[in-house]
């Protein structure tokens, strides 16, 4: 047999090695180029970003953060994210073709929350909603009452009608928040840590017990995901944001990974 014999199967085995890199290169871009996208359409008006920043300001001028650094766990994050990123680069690339032909809309949505120290960062999740949600959102509790009080006490709806039906699936999975290890590389937030929140929850419900709870980075995963998720009430949440920091180590860590998978798994408090 012929050296030319052999060509068309070396190119074949090539063509594969290049279709298996394509999965992960379309999913760093389509992080890389809708983060600016997801900004754009998720950022509030400017008046309303500044009023946003002045209660910021306000409501961390009392409080004094002890930030904590942790190589290893750091280490840990970077190692653990890259590896899922890699690994499950494919089933990405399958969500976000999901999602584009589900409805309009970026695949990507990012939403502000607090990070470390008080600092704002944008939190990547798979879109799950219209592209409408806000809108929707607002005429849905002003004319029922009991949503509106659902609301305003977990800042969730169990049947919320702003969810694609795909966006059920990834929410009932936890898929939506695979973004977020792009997150984890970026340093906004852990593998696992305290709940990742909004400026309305540390203000409403968290008080001065924000600075021990941002003393560290969110997570993506924690107690609290592991103990219920929105089935819990807003105290225990606090309570088990606390006890992670108090008792946080890469052996808990490790553990609290392996339990979010039967979590996951079981969808329980997932909506």
């Amino acid at each position: 047999m012929s050296f030319l014999s052999f060509v068309p199967l070396l190119k074949l085995l090539s063509l594969k090695h290049q279709l298996q890199k394509i999965p992960f290169c379309v999913i760093s871009f389509i992080f890389n180029v809708t983060e600016l996208f997801a900004m754009t359409q998720n950022d509030p008006i400017r008046e309303s970003q500044e009023q946003e920043n002045k209660e910021l300001d306000a409501f961390f001028s009392n409080l004094e953060f002890q930030i904590k650094h942790r190589t290893v766990k750091r280490l840990f994050d970077i190692a653990f994210s890259l590896t899922i990123l890699g690994l499950l680069s494919p089933v990405f690339f399958l969500i976000a073709l999901a999602i584009k032909l589900g409805s309009k809309g970026p695949v990507v949505y990012a939403h502000k929350r607090i990070g470390r120290g008080g600092k704002v960062f944008n939190c990547y999740k798979f879109r799950t909603m219209y592209p409408d949600a806000d809108i929707r959102l607002k005429e849905i509790l002003e004319k029922d009452p009991e949503l509106k009080i659902e609301w305003e006490t977990s800042y969730k709806l169990k049947n919320d009608p702003r969810v694609t039906p795909i966006g059920s699936f990834l929410r009932k999975t936890s898929l939506d928040e695979f973004p977020q290890f792009w997150n984890v590389l970026k340093g906004n937030l852990s593998v696992v840590g305290p709940r990742p929140v909004v400026l309305d929850e540390i203000i409403k419900h968290y008080g001065e017990k924000a600075a021990k709870v941002l003393s560290i980075r969110p997570g993506l995963t924690g107690l609290w995901q592991v103990s219920g998720r929105s089935d819990t009430s807003y105290t225990k949440r606090i309570l088990l944001d606390e006890e992670y920091v108090n008792n946080q180590s890469l052996a808990l860590d490790i553990k609290l990974v392996l339990k979010t998978i039967p979590a996951m798994l079981s969808s329980k408090g997932a909506y």
